[in-house]
Parts: structure tokens; C-alpha cells; sequence
């Protein structure tokens, strides 16, 4: 007789446990990137209320506007850079985070997928004579699905490359005109 109700129990418990080990995964990857954040967070935080108290302390000793000004226009660079260095950490830590997500379900489903093939020839084996046109179109579904999965995966990589180049582009960009406004803001206190 046939065994497809133990071979189906046994690949419905091994998928649930596959799922079970990527959720505990996912979630453990979550929770790293969370707690990463939030120290940077508080780093920044701690970094931030310093820098404000010598900024007030150095303002509270000027003795004249133009000194005023050079103080002021002084603070205006550090601060831009710390806040794109600031930004530059989130986004790695989100791209790194992402990066171990995909892995992870990569993996899951890489898995998942040797195990439906694997169940699926264990099953063709006991097939019944004239079931073979089912169990091709059977093959060729999941044959069509692992294909489109691998186009979902390199699309998804892609756009993700996309962004991380955009987001470089953007905080150069930035960097540069935090520079151009810094050195004018410079160049007024000095005129001033």
C-alpha cells in the first residue's frame, strides 16, 4: 500500500519546523538590529547633549558679536557631518539587517524547495500508471515557481543596490553643499 499520508505528515512537520527556525531567525536578526540602533541612539544622544553644553559654555563667554558669529558658524559643520555620519550608521545598520533577512529566507526556501522536490519524486515513485501527466505539470509548477522566486531575488537585490547607490549619491551631495554653506557662513562671520 501507498504511504502518502506519513510521507505528507512527515514534510508538513519538517516545513513547520523549517518556518518555526526562520521565524526564530528573523526575529532574532530583529532584535539585533534594534538593539544596535538603539545604542546608537543613545551614543548619539550622550554625544549630542555634550556637544550642546560646550556650545552654550563658549557662547556664554563671547565677549562681542563677531565672535558670536565665529562660534555659531564653528558649530554649523560638525553638526552637518555628525548628522550624516549619524545617517550613514541607520542606513547600515538597515542594509546589514536586510542583507541577514534575505539570507535567511534565501536559505529557508532553498530548503523548503529541496524538500517539496525531494517529497514530490518520493511520490511520483508510488504514482499510480497514468498519473505521469499529473505529476509533469506538477514539476513544471514548481520548476515556474522557483523561477519567478529567483527573478523576485534578483530584482529585490537589485532595487536594494539601487537605493544604497541613491542614498550614497544623496548624502555626498550633501556633505558637499554643508561644506559650500559652512564656508560662506565662515566667510561672513569673517567679514563681519
Amino acid at each position: 500500500m501507498f504511504a502518502f499520508p506519513e510521507q505528507f505528515s512527515n514534510a508538513t512537520k519538517a516545513n513547520l519546523e523549517s518556518q518555526f527556525a526562520l521565524l526564530s531567525t528573523l526575529t532574532s536578526k530583529t532584535f539585533e538590529g534594534v538593539e544596535k540602533l538603539v545604542e546608537l541612539n543613545i551614543n548619539t544622544a550622550k554625544a549630542a547633549l555634550e556637544n550642546s553644553s560646550a556650545t552654550a559654555r563658549q557662547l556664554l563667554a563671547v565677549k562681542d558679536p563677531q565672535e558670536f558669529f565665529s562660534v555659531t558658524s564653528s558649530q554649523a559643520q560638525p553638526s552637518a557631518e555628525k548628522a550624516l555620519a549619524y545617517g550613514r550608521q541607520v542606513a547600515s545598520i538597515a542594509a546589514d539587517t536586510g542583507a541577514e533577512f534575505s539570507r535567511a529566507a534565501e536559505s529557508q526556501i532553498a530548503e523548503v524547495n529541496r524538500k517539496v522536490i525531494s517529497l514530490v519524486d518520493e511520490v511520483t515513485k508510488n504514482a499510480p500508471a497514468g498519473s505521469e501527466t499529473y505529476v509533469s505539470a506538477l514539476k513544471t509548477a514548481i520548476s515556474n515557481a522557483n523561477a519567478g522566486y529567483e527573478q523576485f531575488t534578483k530584482t529585490s537585490k537589485q532595487a536594494a543596490e539601487a537605493i544604497e547607490s541613491n542614498l550614497n549619491a544623496a548624502v555626498s551631495q550633501f556633505t558637499q553643499a554643508a561644506g559650500k554653506a559652512t564656508s560662506a557662513a565662515n566667510g561672513a562671520a569673517n567679514a563681519a
